[in-house]
C-alpha cells in the first residue's frame, strides 16, 4: 500500500472513531438531557402519545387525568376537580414549559408509565397490542380538609388576597392530609395545548415575582416561626432537666447579655400572672412571654446553651435535608449562631434573627409533640397502581426519630393546651402555639403563624398555618390571622367547633 493510499484509510479510520464517540456521546452522556429537552418534539409526541396516568385523593377523587384529543397529540392533561385548590399537590404538565412542580414532576416516570415498577404493565400492553399507559398516583390528601384550607386561607383576613400555606398531618403516621398555598393558578390553563394560550397563562403568573402562584409556599417558602418556635425552646429545657416550674422573669423588656440590644415583651407589659417578678415556665409558654425565654436559654441552661439549642433544633430536623414527601421539601435552619453568642441565642429562641423554617417543618414540629414525642416521616404519596388499578408499591408509616420524651410531649401538650386558652377565639379540646414573626423590616407586616393538633389527647391531626399579609399590617397576630384558619382545619376533620 503506497502511501496517499495510507494516509487516506488513517483518516477514514479516524472519522469513524470520531463518529462513533460522537454517537456514543449523544446515545448515552447527553441522552437524559436532549430527551427532557423541551424542544424536542419527538419526546413530546411520545409523551402525548401515551395516555398519563392518574393522580387521585385518599377516596378517589379524579386530580389529574389524561384525555382523547383529534390532533397530533392523542392525550391533553385536565385537571377536574377544584384545580386552584390542588395545584400545589399535582403541579402541572405542560407541552411548552417544563413541568418542574409537584407530583406531575416527582412521579413523572410512573405517570409516562417508564418506572420499574411498570415492566409487567408495559409488557402485557405490548403483547396485547395495546397503546402504552401510565401508572396511577394514588395521595394521601383527604378532599375535605384541602378544600377547607384552601378556603380558609383565600377568604383570610389579609391585606389583599391572602398569601399564604395550610398543612395538615396524621401524627401517628406522617400522612399529609392537606397541603394548600394561596395565591395559586390553575394547572389547566398550563396544559393547554395552543401555544398563545399557554403562554398568555404563563406570563399572567409571573413566574419570577415573589409573590408568584407558582411558589408553593407550604413546602419551599421559608419564614422566621416567631414564638411558635418556643416549641423547640422549651423542649431544650425540658431535655435539659429544667422542669415547667423553673421560674423565670416576668419584665417588660430585658437587656440582651454583651449587647446594647433591648429585648421586649410583644404587649410590652409584664408577663399576666408573676409573682415576685416571676413567672414559671408554663406561664411564660401560655402567655409567650419573650423576656422570660431570653433568660432562660441565657441564664438557665446548664453546660453549653447554644450546643443544647441546636442539638434539640437538629432532633426536630432542623438544619438537615427534610425527607422527601416526595416533593422537595426546602432544609429550615436556626442559623449560624456564633460561639457563646448569648445576645443571637436569645434572638433565636424566640423565632427571630436568622430562624427560618417552611411550613410543613412547623406540622411536623406539631405533629411531634401530638405523637407523644415521635417524629413520623411525612408522606404524599399512599401508593401506585397500574392503569388496571393493580397495587404494585405502598407507603408504610416509618418513624425518623423520637425529639422527645412520652414525659416531655405530656408537659408541652400541657403548655399548649394552656397557650390555645390565651389565644382570642380559643376552642376546648385543641392544643396550640401562636407565632407574630417580624420579617426583618421596621414596621413591615408580621407573619401570622399559628401551629396545632387535636384532640389534645390521642390526636388525630396536627395543623401548621402561615399568612404574609394580614389586614393588621405590623400588627397581624397570629391568634387573629392564622388562628380561624387553623382550627377551621382541624375542626372539618375531628367534628370539633360546633
Amino acid at each position: 500500500m503506497n502511501r496517499p493510499i495510507r494516509r487516506v484509510a488513517v483518516a477514514v479510520i479516524v472519522m469513524i472513531v470520531l463518529l462513533l464517540a460522537n454517537a456514543t456521546y449523544v446515545q448515552v452522556i447527553k441522552a437524559d438531557g436532549l430527551r427532557n429537552d423541551n424542544r424536542n418534539s419527538r419526546v413530546l409526541l411520545d409523551e402525548y402519545s401515551r395516555e398519563r396516568g392518574l393522580i387521585v385523593a385518599a377516596d378517589g377523587t379524579v386530580l389529574a387525568e389524561s384525555v382523547p384529543t383529534d390532533n397530533r397529540f392523542k392525550y391533553l392533561r385536565r385537571y377536574p376537580t377544584s384545580p386552584n385548590a390542588y395545584a400545589p399537590v399535582t403541579g402541572y404538565f405542560s407541552l411548552f414549559y417544563k413541568s418542574d412542580r409537584g407530583l406531575e414532576h416527582s412521579e413523572n416516570s410512573i405517570l409516562n408509565g417508564n418506572d420499574d415498577r411498570l415492566f409487567s404493565q408495559r409488557f402485557m400492553d405490548l403483547f396485547s397490542g395495546r397503546d402504552p399507559r401510565g401508572g396511577n398516583v394514588v395521595t394521601t390528601i383527604d378532599p375535605k380538609l384541602q378544600m377547607t384550607a384552601f378556603r380558609a386561607l383565600r377568604e383570610g383576613d389579609c391585606d389583599g388576597p391572602c398569601r399564604g400555606a395550610v398543612v395538615a398531618l396524621e401524627p401517628s403516621t406522617g400522612k399529609i392530609l392537606a397541603m394548600a398555598s394561596t395565591p395559586s393558578y390553575n394547572p389547566n390553563e398550563l396544559a393547554a395545548q395552543d401555544a398563545e394560550e399557554a403562554t398568555a397563562a404563563w406570563n399572567s403568573l409571573n413566574p419570577d415575582s415573589p409573590a408568584s402562584p407558582l411558589i408553593n409556599r407550604a413546602i419551599t417558602a421559608l419564614y422566621p416561626p416567631g414564638s411558635t418556635f418556643k416549641v423547640v425552646t422549651t423542649a431544650t429545657a425540658l431535655d435539659a432537666g429544667l422542669p415547667a416550674s423553673t421560674r423565670l422573669t416576668s419584665a417588660a423588656r430585658i437587656t440582651l447579655p454583651d449587647s446594647a440590644t433591648m429585648l421586649p415583651n410583644d404587649s410590652g407589659e409584664t408577663c399576666p400572672g408573676s409573682t415576685a417578678g416571676t413567672v414559671t415556665l408554663t406561664q411564660a409558654f401560655q402567655y409567650s412571654c419573650n423576656t422570660a425565654f431570653a433568660q432562660l436559654v441565657t441564664e438557665k441552661l446548664p453546660d453549653d446553651p447554644v450546643q443544647a439549642f441546636e442539638k434539640t433544633a437538629g432532633d426536630f430536623g432542623i438544619d438537615s435535608k427534610f425527607p422527601g414527601i416526595p416533593l422537595p421539601v426546602s432544609t429550615s435552619t436556626v442559623g449560624d449562631i456564633g460561639d457563646n453568642d448569648l445576645a443571637m441565642l436569645a434572638q433565636s429562641s424566640i423565632g427571630q434573627r436568622d430562624v427560618r423554617l417552611t411550613v410543613m417543618q412547623n406540622a411536623l414540629i406539631a405533629a411531634s409533640v401530638a405523637n407523644g414525642g415521635v417524629r413520623m416521616r411525612p408522606y404524599l404519596v399512599d401508593k401506585v397502581q397500574t392503569a388496571d388499578l393493580r397495587t404494585v408499591s405502598t407507603t408504610s408509616p416509618s418513624t425518623l426519630n423520637r425529639p422527645l420524651s412520652p414525659d416531655q410531649a405530656d408537659t408541652l401538650t400541657d403548655m399548649m393546651i394552656r397557650s390555645e386558652q390565651a389565644t382570642a377565639g380559643a376552642q376546648s379540646g385543641i392544643a396550640s402555639k401562636t407565632g407574630t414573626a417580624e420579617p426583618g423590616d421596621a414596621g413591615a407586616t408580621t407573619y401570622a403563624w399559628y401551629i396545632g393538633f387535636a384532640p389534645s389527647s390521642n390526636s388525630r391531626i396536627a395543623v401548621a398555618v402561615v399568612v404574609e399579609n394580614g389586614s393588621g399590617g405590623a400588627n397581624s397576630y397570629g391568634g387573629v390571622v392564622a388562628a380561624p384558619i387553623g382550627r377551621a382545619v382541624m375542626n372539618a376533620y375531628t367534628g370539633g367547633g360546633r
